[in-house]
């Protein structure tokens, strides 16, 4: 009777392993990060804003010129680790992207690029999108809070006022990060309707300021509470674009968490993010190749962990 049931469970041990290359049910190691690669095949498609495209990281594709697409961004570094290459993935993110541009085309100074979404198809199995914060114009409102934040250095013992920024743009960021949120649900239900079999990952952004304001001196040029502010809104933005993925049934990445202390504020062997005036090849206030590598990690990550 021992003998027969050894023999009985072995046969259906190795029936059950048949049936599980059959139905597409494959194990890996969570601890190889390359193990992704045999649980995931393309077609891979990458949606998004220059936080994705990686601008002014060498090497640039200027198809289309304007969007500043690099080959190291985390895409790019993504593809490579999972072993697709050609047809099997397709960078579409563009510099300057806000929500509309997925569904329709983007002009930049140089060119066009065709809406996002064209490149997904029936056949798509995998999609990554980190946009969002151009539609609430957090890029222009860093930019505008910088200019506060001179004024506040030159006035500062005749008006103490160290938010200044917070101040004028507290309120209507606000309502632009609800209103992005709108935007990106209907946003994933129309990925969904043309990649119905993908799997759908929503990228965050990095970190790019520290949590105590005293050190971001020089990099930043920011009054004090204003880094503050700042840092809350970015943090506010990674939050609904989280709830948004899973309201979807969708996977988020966060690469927030695992930027932290690596900020454009940071020292310059360790951040992720450029300051205004940046020391790598990279645009200011942007991921540099580190940071992109980094991201590239946080997705990998994802796709070995996610349902």
């Amino acid at each position: 009777m021992t003998t027969h049931l050894r023999t009985l469970t072995a046969g259906l041990l190795l029936a059950c392993g048949a049936l599980a290359v059959t139905v597409g049910v494959v194990r890996h190691d969570d601890s190889d990060p390359a193990a992704a690669a045999t649980a995931l095949k393309g077609p891979y498609v990458a949606l998004g804003d220059s936080y994705t495209a990686g601008p002014k990281i060498p090497e640039q594709n200027n198809e289309p010129a304007g969007c500043d697409r690099s080959d190291r961004n985390y895409p790019s570094l993504v593809a490579a680790e999972l072993g697709l290459t050609g047809g099997d993935f397709k960078d579409v993110s563009c510099s300057g992207a806000t929500l509309a541009d997925l569904t329709a085309r983007q002009s930049t100074d140089h060119g066009t690029n065709p809406a996002q979404l064209t490149a997904l198809s029936q056949d798509t199995r995998l999609v990554t999108v980190g946009i969002g914060g151009n539609d609430i114009g957090f890029a222009s409102m860093i930019r505008k809070c910088v200019g506060m934040g001179v004024l506040y250095d030159l006035t500062s013992a005749f008006a103490p006022e160290d938010a200044p920024c917070a101040r004028k743009y507290g309120d209507g960021i606000q309502e632009k990060t609800e209103a992005a949120g709108r935007k990106l649900a209907k946003t994933l239900d129309e990925i969904r309707r043309r990649a119905p079999d993908a799997r759908v990952y929503v990228v965050g952004y990095p970190a790019i300021l520290p949590s105590d304001s005293a050190e971001c001196g020089r990099e930043m040029s920011l009054a004090p509470g204003d880094v503050t502010f700042v840092r809350k809104q970015e943090q506010r933005l990674n939050s609904t674009l989280r709830q948004r993925a899973e309201a979807a049934g969708m996977n988020y990445v966060d690469t927030y968490t695992p930027s932290e202390g690596r900020d454009a504020c940071s020292a310059k062997d360790t951040r992720w993010i450029e300051p205004l005036v940046p020391s790598s090849p990279a645009a200011p206030v942007h991921p540099n190749e580190r940071g992109e590598r980094g991201m590239s990690t946080a997705v990998l990550h994802a796709l070995r962990t996610s349902p």
